[in-house]
């Protein structure tokens, strides 16, 4: 009897409308607003001026730009995408625009005195999905009721859609924010929302192995389009590389980007993780998905950006992940959707934290700690730096945080110091909030308060007190988006002389003065330390 594994270059898209999915593409609200002031903009644009756009992806300079990465003879399958949208999605262009309107109504609302009578003015797709308040100085607003929105018919599983592609067949995948993804002849997209029942053996079969009839199985009666054929996405070859058992003391290994993985003898937890396929000619600077263990006890996600809550990893480790752990959101911002409400939705199961809230595990916890910065000031409460005990040891995740307050980490350092590993991302040069955000204004932003407002992570001067306060053993420099299999995902391209490279460069010098053990991350390591 044949057995056969998913291939390790094999690589998986989940898609919403034939975009890349992240997590405003989950919730029902923020997608109708990218559908239409982003996908439906975007492609617009590219059907008018296709020349610019292929001109525009041949700078280097302009990575991560507003730039859809297809061919001339393409523009008649992105216009008749457009045309789809607009028949197909109409539902989601009216909840975008009920929105605008909604918006519109509360700012003219400038008396002061009770909202009561806009009820009655709430636009129709709106209508039982969102209740009004005036904040303490008598300014209206509204909140979002999420959970009947994905309980509504504004929650397009039918939109939903497994995309695949070997990457031995691409030059590269086009940025996720800018470019929809083609059913072309290198690539298969299998008609199956993210929650079919079977999604979960198809990515088991990364480490277990289907039978003839269970590959027959998830073949048939699976809608697909594109050129790839299904089967040509398994391979008899069993994974050359294995998860190693540990059995004693705390294993951490850096995964890529953002993400760090812990083992003890009793547990296993992922933080932010992103794991990437894995091409024919790849070192072994790779952490593949045959290397996790069989049993992830805990996922912890700091916040909701697509580089740190990954669809496309956490659907591939759904069948063997325990709990999910995440941070707390505002209960119904527009900016700010539930990460707890999405992955629930996506048929996981949910710890959502408050500041210093914890979680005990076998010979240690795990404690939300605050996060500032890096959502260009708006009222985002949905992130959390992560403080990971075990068997003595302890660890300190602080992803995108920016020190903007030196007092908090100080006060913090009263209660968590003396790290064995401080990691902390220093992508100090962020894009203008609005690269991620401005699809949900329903007004212009001025040129100056985008250049102002800046999705920025730590620079040398605010991740350095850092390192005073908490007086960790190593400081680890991550979440710089540096390894090149993640430019689709974070559309960012680095110089030798990037700020990025040259404030990392100089934290990593300090450290090393203060008798700090100090790196910037790449890749992947391992280290084991023994319990205390």
């Amino acid at each position: 009897m044949s057995t056969w594994y998913l291939r390790p270059d094999a690589y998986f898209e989940p898609l919403f409308n034939g975009w890349y999915a992240w997590p405003y593409l989950m919730q029902p609200a923020t997608a109708a607003r990218h559908t239409v002031h982003t996908h439906r903009r975007i492609m617009k644009s590219f059907v008018n001026n296709f020349q610019m756009h292929i001109l525009a992806n041949q700078e280097r300079d302009l990575a991560g730009g507003d730039y859809l990465d297809c061919r001339a003879d393409q523009v008649a399958e992105i216009r008749a995408l457009v045309a789809a949208l607009e028949r197909d999605c109409a539902d989601l262009v009216g909840l975008s625009a009920a929105i605008d309107e909604l918006e519109e109504l509360l700012r003219g609302h400038t008396s002061g005195e009770s909202i009561e009578p806009l009820y009655a003015r709430v636009p129709e797709p709106l209508k039982g999905y969102v209740e009004l308040f005036m904040d303490a100085e008598h300014h209206p607003s509204y909140r979002l009721i999420e959970a009947m929105l994905y309980r509504s018919p504004y929650y397009r599983r039918d939109l939903q859609r497994l995309g695949f592609g070997l990457l031995a067949r691409v030059q590269g995948r086009p940025f996720v924010f800018s470019t929809p993804r083609l059913a072309d002849a290198n690539h298969l997209q299998l008609a199956l929302d993210f929650c079919h029942p079977k999604v979960d053996r198809l990515f088991a079969a990364r480490e277990r192995p289907l039978t003839d009839a269970e590959l027959d199985a998830l073949i048939t009666n699976s809608p697909a389009a594109g050129g790839l054929a299904m089967a040509e996405l398994f391979t008899r070859e069993a994974p050359a590389r294995r998860h190693q058992r540990l059995e004693r003391g705390v294993r951490v290994t850096y995964t890529g980007h953002a993400g760090f993985m812990l083992e003890t003898a009793q547990v296993t937890i992922l933080v932010d993780p992103v794991i990437p396929s894995r091409g024919a000619d790849d070192t072994d600077n790779l952490v593949s998905f045959s290397e996790l263990p069989p049993r992830i006890d805990y996922i912890c996600l700091t916040h909701s950006h697509q580089d740190h809550v990954n669809l496309e990893t956490l659907l591939q480790l759904r069948y063997k992940t325990g709990k999910v752990v995440v941070p707390k959101n505002n209960g119904g911002g527009l900016f700010d959707p539930s990460i707890k409400l999405m992955l629930a939705n996506l048929g996981f199961d949910v710890i959502e934290m408050d500041d210093l809230d914890e979680v005990a595990l076998p010979g240690g916890r795990i404690v939300a700690m605050p996060f500032l910065g890096e959502h260009g000031d708006l009222h985002i409460r949905s992130k959390a730096a992560w403080y990971v005990a075990l068997e003595g040891r302890t660890f300190f995740f602080g992803a995108d945080s920016a020190n903007l307050e030196p007092r908090l980490y100080g006060r913090l350092s009263e209660h968590y110091k003396d790290f064995d590993i401080l990691a902390v991302g220093m992508e100090c040069v962020g894009a203008p909030y609005t690269w991620l955000y401005g699809a949900l204004t329903t007004r212009p932003v001025a040129k100056n308060i985008k250049a102002s407002r800046r999705l920025n992570g730590s620079d040398f001067e605010r991740a350095l007190p850092m390192a005073e306060v908490f007086t960790p053993r190593r400081v680890y420099v991550y979440a710089l988006g540096a390894e090149p299999c993640y430019k689709y995902i974070t559309g960012i391209d680095y110089h030798d002389d990037s700020r990025q490279i040259v404030e990392s460069g100089k934290m990593i010098a300090a450290c090393e003065a203060m008798g700090i053990e100090a790196e910037c991350m790449f890749g992947k390591k391992t280290i084991v330390f023994d319990p205390l």
